[in-house]
Protein backbone atom coordinates (compact mmCIF):
# COMPACT_ATOMS: atom_id res chain seq x y z
CA UNK A 1 0.00 0.00 0.00
CA UNK A 2 1.19 3.57 -0.74
CA UNK A 3 1.34 5.44 2.69
CA UNK A 4 -0.33 9.10 1.92
CA UNK A 5 -1.66 11.75 3.52
CA UNK A 6 -4.55 14.21 2.49
CA UNK A 7 -4.67 18.15 3.52
CA UNK A 8 -7.75 19.44 2.99
CA UNK A 9 -9.73 22.95 3.86
CA UNK A 10 -12.16 22.20 6.42
CA UNK A 11 -15.69 23.60 7.61
CA UNK A 12 -13.59 26.32 9.30
CA UNK A 13 -11.92 27.42 6.13
CA UNK A 14 -8.48 26.10 7.86
CA UNK A 15 -5.96 23.39 6.00
CA UNK A 16 -6.37 19.87 8.30
CA UNK A 17 -4.92 16.73 7.35
CA UNK A 18 -5.80 13.11 7.39
CA UNK A 19 -3.00 9.57 7.29
CA UNK A 20 -4.01 7.28 5.14
CA UNK A 21 -3.24 4.91 1.97
CA UNK A 22 -3.77 5.24 -1.75
CA UNK A 23 -6.29 2.74 -3.09
CA UNK A 24 -3.99 1.33 -5.82
CA UNK A 25 -7.17 -0.26 -7.93
CA UNK A 26 -8.32 3.48 -8.19
CA UNK A 27 -8.32 5.05 -11.84
CA UNK A 28 -7.76 8.94 -11.11
CA UNK A 29 -8.25 11.77 -13.91
CA UNK A 30 -5.78 13.47 -14.51
CA UNK A 31 -4.89 17.11 -16.54
CA UNK A 32 -1.45 17.62 -16.33
CA UNK A 33 1.86 16.06 -14.39
CA UNK A 34 4.94 18.80 -13.60
CA UNK A 35 8.21 18.50 -11.80
CA UNK A 36 10.29 20.24 -9.32
CA UNK A 37 13.41 19.92 -7.63
CA UNK A 38 13.87 22.60 -4.24
CA UNK A 39 17.29 22.48 -2.42
CA UNK A 40 17.99 21.02 0.97
CA UNK A 41 17.22 22.58 3.94
CA UNK A 42 14.50 24.99 2.43
CA UNK A 43 11.16 25.89 3.28
CA UNK A 44 7.76 27.70 2.22
CA UNK A 45 6.13 29.72 4.77
CA UNK A 46 2.16 29.58 4.85
CA UNK A 47 -0.10 28.66 1.13
CA UNK A 48 -2.27 26.86 -0.23
CA UNK A 49 -2.57 24.55 -2.96
CA UNK A 50 -2.80 25.54 -6.22
CA UNK A 51 -5.19 23.26 -7.62
CA UNK A 52 -6.49 19.76 -6.53
CA UNK A 53 -3.71 17.90 -7.04
CA UNK A 54 -1.21 14.34 -6.02
CA UNK A 55 2.39 15.41 -5.12
CA UNK A 56 4.97 12.44 -5.13
CA UNK A 57 7.49 12.95 -3.45
CA UNK A 58 10.57 10.89 -4.78
CA UNK A 59 13.36 12.59 -2.53
CA UNK A 60 13.63 14.24 0.49
CA UNK A 61 12.11 14.07 3.72
CA UNK A 62 9.98 17.07 5.32
CA UNK A 63 8.16 18.48 7.63
CA UNK A 64 4.31 19.89 6.96
CA UNK A 65 2.12 21.83 9.54
CA UNK A 66 -0.86 23.43 9.68
CA UNK A 67 -2.34 25.80 11.32
CA UNK A 68 -4.04 24.60 14.48
CA UNK A 69 -0.62 23.03 14.74
CA UNK A 70 -1.50 19.35 12.90
CA UNK A 71 2.30 18.09 11.82
CA UNK A 72 3.13 15.03 9.75
CA UNK A 73 6.27 13.97 7.85
CA UNK A 74 6.47 13.38 4.18
CA UNK A 75 9.28 10.93 3.04
CA UNK A 76 10.46 9.64 -0.71
CA UNK A 77 7.08 7.33 -1.93
CA UNK A 78 4.87 8.68 0.08
CA UNK A 79 1.56 10.69 -1.87
CA UNK A 80 0.59 14.06 -0.70
CA UNK A 81 -3.13 14.21 -1.57
CA UNK A 82 -3.52 18.19 -1.63
CA UNK A 83 -7.12 19.91 -2.02
CA UNK A 84 -6.56 22.80 0.63
CA UNK A 85 -7.20 25.34 -1.52
CA UNK A 86 -8.76 27.73 0.59
CA UNK A 87 -7.48 30.11 3.83
CA UNK A 88 -4.01 29.89 5.18
CA UNK A 89 -2.92 26.93 4.02
CA UNK A 90 -0.24 24.78 5.12
CA UNK A 91 3.94 25.29 5.57
CA UNK A 92 6.52 22.93 4.93
CA UNK A 93 10.17 22.18 5.87
CA UNK A 94 13.27 20.14 4.82
CA UNK A 95 14.32 17.81 7.76
CA UNK A 96 17.14 16.02 6.46
CA UNK A 97 19.90 16.65 3.72
CA UNK A 98 18.08 15.86 0.52
CA UNK A 99 16.72 18.48 -2.19
CA UNK A 100 12.92 17.54 -2.61
CA UNK A 101 12.31 16.13 -5.92
CA UNK A 102 8.36 15.65 -6.44
CA UNK A 103 5.81 15.21 -8.77
CA UNK A 104 2.65 16.95 -9.16
CA UNK A 105 -0.01 15.42 -10.74
CA UNK A 106 -2.71 17.61 -11.24
CA UNK A 107 -6.63 16.22 -10.96
CA UNK A 108 -9.24 16.80 -13.38
CA UNK A 109 -11.82 19.07 -11.62
CA UNK A 110 -14.31 16.41 -10.18
CA UNK A 111 -11.94 14.05 -10.00
CA UNK A 112 -11.64 11.44 -7.05
CA UNK A 113 -8.60 11.19 -4.99
CA UNK A 114 -8.25 7.74 -4.44
CA UNK A 115 -7.37 8.49 -1.09
CA UNK A 116 -8.51 5.96 1.75
CA UNK A 117 -8.40 7.44 5.83
CA UNK A 118 -6.25 5.53 8.10
CA UNK A 119 -9.40 3.72 10.05
CA UNK A 120 -12.25 4.46 7.78
CA UNK A 121 -12.25 7.65 8.66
Amino acid sequence: MLRAFKLYTGPDNASHVLEGTIDEKDRTDVVAIHFKETPAHSSYDWHPDPEPQFVITLSGTLEFATPDGETFILRPGDVLVAIDHIGKGHKWRLIDDQPWRRAYVVLKPGAKGSFVAKGGS
